[in-house]
């Protein structure tokens, strides 16, 4: 999913990990258990690796681009288990993760077919009473200017609930802040 070159610095610093550390990622997560085994779904330069550390025993990044990929491998050697794949068909076997997550990515997911096929595998990979969760940004002319020459696909969160309840998932929760909506499932 394309980033523009002011995106990917921007991903890639230390200032974005740090906000993503202190704010985004503990906001999207308030009081909720990842379990033994989370999945992040498109951790791209690796901004939430330490944080998400702390809170899963086990920690698995599922990303599409092959160079981020090999890079957080080398980065973050026995942090996670990287895998290579696309979010919309996970190449991982069904029921394997206590919780998936996912932050500030899915907009980068080119249709809402696909983030809906995204969601599905989020599912599909749960255990039952597993909770899929995280954070994207709102649509906003801002929020437009950061992504020009990207892909961007922004989720309308007013239509998330209805999305997520399609694919089977329930104790749906959707909270929007000033610039960021965070959302909450299970899986029955």
């Amino acid at each position: 999913m394309g980033m523009n070159y002011f995106h990917q610095l921007l991903c890639r610093s230390s200032m974005w990990e740090r906000a993503s550390a202190t704010r985004i990622v503990p906001w999207a997560l308030d009081r909720l258990d990842l379990g033994d085994s989370a999945l992040e779904v498109g951790p791209g330069y690796g901004a939430n690796v330490r944080t998400l550390r702390g809170r899963a025993a086990a920690l698995t990044g599922l990303e599409i681009d092959p160079a981020l990929a090999a890079r957080l491998r080398s980065r973050q050697s026995g942090q996670l288990e990287v895998i290579e794949g696309d979010g919309t068909a996970m190449p991982l076997p069904d029921k394997e993760f206590s919780s998936v997550v996912c932050f500030t990515m899915l907009h980068h997911v080119p249709s809402p077919d696909q983030q809906d096929a995204l969601f599905a595998e989020a599912f599909r990979v749960l255990r039952p009473e597993g909770v899929f969760a995280g954070s994207d940004g709102l649509d906003s002319p801002f929020f437009r200017l950061m992504h020009i020459g990207d892909t961007c696909v922004p989720v309308p969160p007013a239509t998330l609930t209805g999305r997520l309840t399609g694919i089977g998932f329930t104790d749906i929760e959707i909270d929007t802040g000033a610039t960021m909506f965070r959302f909450r499932a299970r899986r029955p």
